[in-house]
């Protein structure tokens, strides 16, 4: 008998079908298995035969995310005079545009955990985008007491998100889809990395919540180098390649590809030529004048263009899903070229407010010969939605218990009226941006939008503002006291959402002292002086690679008297090489020539297609640091394509020479070879 490897169906998880019982996720455990196993091997070709002739008739699918990308930050609306996105409109051209599209929640990481598992912030809990910090919180708690100048608590969010959902990754690995995860993340680093939560590949494999240092190369991402022979390498670009790699190398399969773009959000750089030809074309009097900010949204539409390039090279766009959308409102509250990254207009606030600026934003859904091209859709749609809508278009079920706060926007997608009740905004933090509101929750009903601010009101009741989208889209006017029974009938859908959810609220603080708070102050904030104002430190250093190698860590890297010198002030000396060509899997060796008087073991990486360099994916040996030369073979055992490789010499301060290295096949035939009489100094 097999036992069942899947979560239980409690979890929402479990769907006792072969599938279920042998995820794909766990055939490699189930192949090793079959060795001694005939049962093992029985179950693999069924599960193998059953993946094959439910998946290959159905489309791929390209769920593209942009970080902090307004409503107005397009060409879609005809908002902006300064931005252009051809490449945004070419990908409009072929599916729906939504003109309501509402994310989960004002900030990053609630929405990108909702995007995965079709809840509510309410729901899963991550209500703040604190998923990069060290602290590991599962369960949202409340606060009981909060400052004296806050008339309510803020409740403590969720920090990682809980591998006992089943993600979309995971719905589509088992369903026989190629899982890829490239950009950023922000949802928990191991164990809650994307690898965890149904991805096949996670590129630059990164848990924090934007670019690691810059866009423009050098990086600071850990084993995650820049092309060597592209020294102003810019990340998004470079995503992009990544990103098409894994298109190439499932073209003949059904694939997900998850791309969540680093762009828009902070750190504010781009591409200098860029920035240049943007600084001439700025109009002082336009809302939206930052130059920087306009090359970063160039570089951002040049990599859908690279998505698209691709799937139409490849002849697979017509069997291809594509979902874009934003994971918030456009930032105005970083200064960036002495103003505002960008402009929401006509649209209130932006990123972390609960005004439109916040939450609405750009998205197109493409399903070539199903959704008409070139259509346009004034449903209300929200980030809940993708899950529960690609499970229908692909005519998947979803698991036995298994529930969505989001609702299937199909019929949306063929025209007809979407019918829903509303759409919830949870966001249960206040901070102190321009527009800034107190913790809240919002409610869209048809062209009302109802605003509920926690405990704002006298004697600690709640104060709310309503206003009428149709009439008044930038919501200067609150008809709250107008309007007080559709201000009534609106709250008690608010109160069934949070009670639905179990949503963990905001309390009175008992703290308060009305004295110590200013409405008038309310939404009032400065801007954050971070974006790209100089800094008094030192100029950023663009390490170059040297014969090919591109130093890292804490080492130094050159050539003479025919070896390549590298001197280690000690810690992690490491340096890395790109593959000319992609090196398909198979057991290889490492040999390395070289002499040190340094100290400490040595490591070698190899970088396979999609992964980043990983202590997994290493292999440890011991260095004789005598000061003599010494030839060293290490043992390779690569279970994907092979595209760099790394080598640490030592750990230890001190000086290596290298005299040679080979990188060998299973059959001792030479693959590549480095030696450095004609190196390049």
């Amino acid at each position: 008998m097999f036992k069942f490897l899947g979560k239980t169906p409690t979890e929402g998880q479990g769907k006792l079908d072969c599938r279920r019982a042998f995820p794909r996720r766990l055939l490699h455990k189930i192949a090793t298995l079959a060795i001694t196993t005939v049962a093992a091997t029985f179950a693999q070709s069924v599960y193998a035969t059953l993946l094959k002739s439910e998946s290959t008739d159905r489309p791929n699918i390209v769920l593209v995310l942009a970080d902090d990308l307004g409503w107005s930050d397009t060409t879609l609306f005809g908002t902006t005079k300064l931005y252009q996105t051809p490449n945004i409109e070419r990908l409009a051209k072929r599916g729906m545009t939504f003109t309501r599209a509402y994310s989960s929640s004002p900030l990053c990481s609630p929405t990108r955990a909702s995007v995965l598992t079709g809840l509510s912030p309410a729901r899963h809990g991550i209500t703040s985008p604190t998923c990069h910090l060290p602290k590991v919180v599962l369960e949202p708690k409340e606060s009981e007491k909060g400052p004296p100048n806050k008339f309510s608590t803020v409740p403590e969010s969720v920090t990682r998100l809980d591998p006992k959902y089943y993600t979309l990754a995971e719905m589509f690995q088992d369903n026989g889809y190629a899982t890829g995860h490239f950009g950023k993340w922000h949802l928990g680093s191991e164990p809650y990395s994307p690898l965890e939560h149904g991805f096949d590949v996670d590129l630059p494999h990164h848990p924090g919540p934007g670019p690691a240092g810059s866009y423009v190369a050098p990086w600071k991402f850990k084993d995650f180098d820049h092309d060597p022979m592209i020294p102003d390498e810019h990340l998004e670009d470079r995503m992009a390649k990544e990103a098409v790699r894994f298109l190439e190398q499932h073209a003949d399969e059904p694939f997900f590809l998850n791309y969540w773009m680093f762009s828009v959000h902070a750190p504010f750089d781009a591409k200098k030529e860029l920035i240049e030809e943007y600084r001439d074309r700025v109009d002082p009097n336009d809302p939206q004048r930052c130059p920087t900010y306009a090359a970063m949204i160039e570089s951002m539409d040049d990599a859908i263009g690279t998505l698209l390039d691709t799937l139409d090279r490849l002849e697979i766009a017509d069997e291809t899903i594509i979902v874009f959308a934003s994971d918030n409102g456009g930032n105005m509250y970083n200064e960036v070229d002495g103003t505002t990254a960008t402009s929401n207009a006509p649209l209130r606030g932006g990123k972390a407010t609960m005004y439109e600026g916040g939450v609405r934003g750009p998205a197109i859904v493409v399903q070539p010969g199903v959704v008409e091209a070139g259509s346009r859709s004034d449903a209300i749609i929200q980030s809940i939605d993708f899950y529960p809508t690609l499970l229908e278009m692909l005519s998947i079920d979803a698991q036995p218990n298994q529930m969505f706060d989001g609702v299937s926007i199909v019929p949306a997608l063929q025209g007809k009226p979407l019918q829903r009740e509303a759409i919830f905004t949870y966001f249960p933090h206040d901070p102190p941006v321009p527009n800034w509101i107190p913790p809240s929750v919002s409610v869209h009903q048809g062209e009302w939008k109802l605003i509920r601010i926690f405990h704002g009101g006298q004697n600690g009741s709640h104060r709310y503002k309503l206003f009428n989208l149709k009439n008044d889209l930038g919501e200067r006017t609150n008809l709250a006291a107008k309007h007080p029974e559709l201000v009534q009938q609106l709250d008690k859908l608010i109160e069934q959402h949070l009670v639905e959810t179990n949503a963990v609220r905001p309390l009175v603080n008992p703290r308060f002292d009305p004295a110590r708070y200013n409405l008038s102050a309310e939404g009032k904030g400065v801007l954050k002086r971070t974006g790209n104002t100089p800094k008094k430190t030192k100029p950023r250093v663009h390490r170059k690679p040297v014969a090919g190698w591109l130093p890292g860590g804490t080492c130094d890297l050159s050539v003479s008297n025919n070896v390549l010198r590298v001197e280690s002030t000690g810690g992690d000396p490491h340096l890395s090489f790109s593959l000319p060509e992609v090196v398909k899997a198979s057991p290889m060796t490492f040999t390395v020539e070289m002499q040190s008087n340094s100290s400490g073991s040595g490591q070698i990486f190899w970088k396979e297609i999609g992964l980043p360099y990983n202590a997994v994916r290493s292999q440890v040996f011991d260095v004789t640091h005598d000061g003599n030369v010494h030839t060293y073979s290490i043992q390779l055992s690569p279970k994907g394509p092979v595209q760099g490789v790394r080598i640490d010499p030592s750990n230890g301060e001190g000086q290596i020479q290298i005299q040679s290295m080979r990188l060998l096949d299973d059959s001792g035939v030479t693959i590549h070879e480095w030696t450095f009489a004609d190196a390049i100094r």
